[in-house]
């Protein structure tokens, strides 16, 4: 069997989102606008399995013709008949859930591949004596001697997410490496086009010259409709020795598909913002326009207070190895009134809380953009995974002048974070029980200020295409030197496109510690409800919790390359770093044996320590990663947060051997059952679906009653056509597949 690491267990966490009674109090008119962004946030997210590996689309079209022919209950007898054991089908179907959840076979938590926990022998038998295989022999033998090997194999170099020869991705071509990467970010850059919707690929001559095609994701392809602001980008260059080549037509059916339940939606549109913001995104995803993208954000940032809120796009940049590309997600959600009455007030005192941030005011936007902060529950969130929280638009230009939005996650929150005491690693005994009381509270109160006035604050220093500068070069000093202002960005240049590979932990790291430094404010804790002893509860847990996920994070860090494969957890690593190096005692990690006689750690935080020790500790290290953000200094940003995030086996910590404890501890992520919508003549029901593996790839087989084999019939030719440009990578893997 494969190792633990790449498995998914059988006994894996899996919970329903609840929705209904939120669902319930739509109008009529709500329900349709909800159900046809649901739609298209479905069939978008179809995208990102062509955003993760090359042998992603052909295993979704394989378990969806498996499952559409027979559901998992009767498979299971069939599987039974194979010789099967129950245990191994049960693998199956956690494997087959893992892979509609993540929409791919790699996780998108941590970027590492996961494999089907049972023999390949026995799997094949069951898939070509499968009804499907019955009906269509031919299609599925092709799928399964596709993606068969691939499906399996765990060679050193398809194990993770990466680029060149530390991994898999298919943002970029097989054969492109961390050089072509920074080569085609400053050919973006120098034609001002963004990376967010593109994908790169690249073919080197006989001459040895290299030939770039940067790949637009859009319906348009060669078609003469261009709009103005494209026309001159779709050509040919040359550029520092090399040949690009700008086109667009990536995913196009899929977003065929997006745009026409888009349409369908702003018929019910609640106003005008909304009708503009979706026509908008109707251009950008018919045209490959990221302006126009832009453009529906800024009317979507106008829509204050929907009752049906939702954003779509490609968006995230985590999973891009150079953190300029971004995965394809949509999401549809109705407000949570009594929560987001709490998130008003927090919005109503930020301007006097972003005082409290430990850098000088010209550090600070000139104008802080108040933004909608609301408490959601999640009807559909489309694309590899969940988060608790967003602050979006990501775009810079935006976030400094017209703001942005800010949503907790409320329903996810409640089933995706909770935690049974008995499956509490790394605490000690005496806080097990504060921890299980206070966690939820106090991760309402980091997710709310972490997006507000973590996300929210902060201010970069541009000079435009006109040479003027949004800071006073004469007054404004940098207030870890004294010295004038240094460094800035220049025009076309972005956060995600200076710091390109650190950018998105970075970030996180900088929203968590403002989470960590604001949660001591009491103004805070008494927005959300805790005063006295209930309120130093919730900080010390919220500071335990951010120790403990520092320890935890170790698991997303891969030795043999030294390097990080998740954001969110190297950002809390590094932060666990701080509050060590902060010293007196303030936070320990200590190795133990467990009562199992296996190794173990427990962490401890002295709560007497957080105010006296932890907040100036906190407050140095965020106003050194805020003043290097602001400058845009990549060269000392990159040299405080590396330094910050290496892992070594120097002690007193050794954490290269606490890792192998994490691992051999470790609890997998909640796989999440998200409803469906149906509509039944004009009225949207909503379909509920049980918490289990089984209940989760039911809602994926009847999530496209009405074109499943077509969708999964253009996601395979949709592969297959750009299927070259991974063959050399792949073939280090076992010899049969694609």
């Amino acid at each position: 069997m494969a190792d633990t690491q790449y498995i998914l267990p059988n006994d894996i966490g899996v919970s329903s989102l609840d929705c209904r009674e939120a669902f319930r109090l739509l109008s009529p008119t709500e329900r349709l606008y909800a159900h046809h962004l649901s739609r298209a946030a479905w069939y978008g997210g179809l995208a990102v399995l062509l955003q993760t590996s090359p042998e992603a689309p052909y295993i979704y079209a394989l378990l969806s013709r498996l499952f559409r022919a027979q559901d998992p209950d009767q498979l299971r007898q069939h599987a039974l008949a194979e010789g099967l054991t129950e245990e191994e089908y049960q693998a199956f179907l956690v494997y087959a859930a893992g892979v509609y959840s993540n929409m791919g076979n790699y996780k998108s938590f941590g970027d590492t591949k996961f494999v089907p926990n049972l023999p390949k022998e026995k799997l094949e038998r069951v898939i070509l004596g499968s009804k499907a295989a019955q009906q269509q022999p031919e299609e599925v033998r092709d799928l399964w001697q596709t993606c068969g090997e691939l499906m399996f194999s765990l060679e050193p170099r398809l194990r993770h997410l990466g680029l060149g020869k530390e991994g898999v991705t298919t943002y970029f071509s097989g054969n492109c490496t961390m050089e072509d990467a920074k080569l085609a970010q400053d050919f973006l850059d120098s034609q001002n086009l963004s990376a967010y919707n593109t994908r790169l690929f690249k073919v080197v001559d006989q001459e040895g010259k290299s030939h770039y095609e940067v790949r637009l994701a859009s319906v348009l392809n060669t078609d003469p409709a261009l709009d103005s602001e494209l026309t001159s980008k779709m050509k040919s260059y040359e550029f520092q020795g090399s040949h690009f080549q700008v086109t667009r037509g990536d995913y196009a059916p899929i977003l065929q598909k997006v745009v026409e339940h888009l349409e369908k939606a702003k018929a019910y549109a609640a106003n005008s913002h909304q009708e503009q913001m979706l026509a908008q995104y109707m251009e950008s995803f018919t045209q490959g326009s990221i302006e126009a993208h832009k453009r529906g954000s800024r009317f979507w940032i106008q829509d204050k207070g929907p009752i049906v809120e939702s954003y779509i796009g490609f968006i995230e940049s985590y999973r891009d190895p150079f953190g300029s590309r971004g995965e394809f997600e949509g999401f549809v959600a109705m407000v949570n009134k009594a929560m987001s009455a709490k998130f008003e007030r927090l919005v109503a005192s930020a301007e006097q809380l972003l005082k409290e941030l430990p850098w000088p005011p010209a550090f600070e936007k000139d104008k802080f953009l108040t933004p909608d902060f609301t408490s959601l529950d999640v009807l559909t969130f489309a694309g590899s995974g969940i988060p608790a929280g967003i602050n979006i638009p990501n775009y810079d230009d935006l976030r400094q002048t017209e703001g942005f939005k800010n949503v907790s996650l409320g329903n996810v929150l409640a089933v995706a974070y909770a935690t049974k005491r008995e499956k509490l690693t790394f605490l000690e005994e005496e806080d097990k029980d504060l921890y299980i009381r206070w966690k939820g509270p106090s991760f309402d109160v980091q997710v709310g200020l972490h997006e507000l006035l973590g996300h929210g604050s902060g201010k970069l220093f541009v000079q435009d295409e006109k040479g003027a500068f949004n800071f006073d070069q004469d007054t404004v000093t940098n207030p870890e030197t004294g010295e004038q202002i240094q460094s800035w960005y220049r025009s076309g240049e972005t956060w995600d496109s200076k710091f390109s590979t650190i950018a998105s932990s970075y970030e996180e790291c900088r929203a968590e510690s403002v989470g960590l430094y604001l949660c001591l404010n009491p103004q805070v804790l008494e927005i959300f409800g805790f005063e006295g002893a209930d309120a130093e509860d919730v900080i010390y847990v919220n500071w335990l919790n951010m120790v403990r996920a520092g320890l935890l994070a170790l698991e997303f860090y891969t030795p043999e390359a030294a390097n990080w494969r998740q954001a969110h957890m190297q950002a809390r690593f590094v932060i666990l770093r701080v509050l060590l190096e902060a010293g007196e005692g303030l936070v320990t990690v200590t190795p133990t044996t467990g009562s199992d006689g296996r190794p173990d750690a427990r962490v401890h935080l002295d709560r007497s320590k957080i105010r006296s020790v932890g907040r100036p500790a906190l407050e140095r290290f965020l106003r050194r990663l805020q003043v290097l953000k602001s400058t845009g200094d990549v060269v000392a940003g990159r040299a405080l947060y590396e330094g910050y995030a290496a892992v070594t086996d120097a002690p007193p910590e050794c954490f290269l051997t606490l890792r192998d404890t994490v691992l051999l501890r470790k609890e997998s992520r909640k796989l999440i059952v998200q409803p469906n919508t149906r509509l039944e003549g004009s009225e949207v029901q909503l379909v509920e679906y049980e918490a289990s593996a089984a209940g989760l790839i039911r809602s994926f087989c009847e999530r496209f009653p009405e074109d499943g084999p077509e969708l999964e019939e253009v996601l395979t030719q949709l592969a297959t056509a750009d299927a070259r440009f991974w063959r050399d990578q792949v073939k280090e893997a076992p010899a049969g597949q694609a």
